[in-house]
């Protein structure tokens, strides 16, 4: 999530400055730092860092692509039980594209799912239903896999945003993919939009891609 920066690097909310407090690492359980280790640079994820420092303390770590937190896993960084984290969240602006990657990459990866309960998932496998959301609606589709160790991870398409979480005068794009994902939403949507208007070319089309990408980052009533 975006936000305006103040000039005393505070954030506004309801009225009132608040100090920025962004998430920075997530520490993993690990039985075997190795093993971790060639887990998440196989799913492509950038090395930050590997120091050992002694015989009972190493730490280990890795940046997803496009995200501004990472992990952190190694010897003597946490006492958690290996394994115990359970649903940590990756969004992607496409479910299927990053599951096809992540399975090409040997990743045992579940098949993509919806929620019957709506787009916020469960933690039991029950409620979950084959394929995407409905309409694909964003927030509604996952899949799921796991390191080694058992720490669990979902997928979550996000296309576009709930109101409020974006703010209105910032647009950004975490990677190339979801830039390009965003175009694509926004052409075939244009495409409807010609039709509407009997077919002719739009000659502002530049100017209507960038209000419905924008819109739809920051959740508000898309351009028709």
């Amino acid at each position: 999530m975006t936000s305006t920066q103040l000039d005393d690097g505070a954030t506004r909310a309801n009225g009132a400055a608040t100090m920025d407090m962004k998430l920075e690492v997530v520490l993993l359980p690990v039985a075997d730092v190795d093993r971790a280790k060639q887990f998440y640079e196989g799913l492509g994820w950038r090395l930050d860092a590997d120091f050992p420092v002694g015989d009972d303390f190493r730490v280990v770590q890795l940046t997803p692509p496009g995200s501004d937190a990472a992990i952190i896993f190694g010897d003597g960084v946490t006492s958690a039980a290996p394994g115990s984290i359970d649903g940590l969240q990756l969004v992607v602006s496409d479910i299927e594209a990053a599951r096809a990657e992540l399975a090409g990459r040997g990743v045992d990866i579940s098949e993509v799912f919806h929620d019957a309960g709506g787009v916020f998932h469960h933690a039991g496998t029950e409620a979950r239903v084959p394929g995407p959301a409905p309409e694909r609606g964003s927030y509604g589709s996952f899949a799921s896999f796991s390191d080694p160790d058992g720490n669990s991870w979902l997928l979550q398409e996000i296309t576009t945003r709930l109101p409020g979480r974006i703010d209105l005068g910032v647009t950004s794009f975490g990677s190339v993919s979801d830039l390009a994902s965003a175009f694509r939403r926004a052409e075939a949507a244009h495409g409807e939009h010609e039709k509407r208007s009997g077919g002719q070319r739009d000659a502002n089309w530049p100017e209507w891609y960038a209000a419905y990408m924008a819109a739809e980052q920051a959740g508000t009533e898309l351009p028709t």
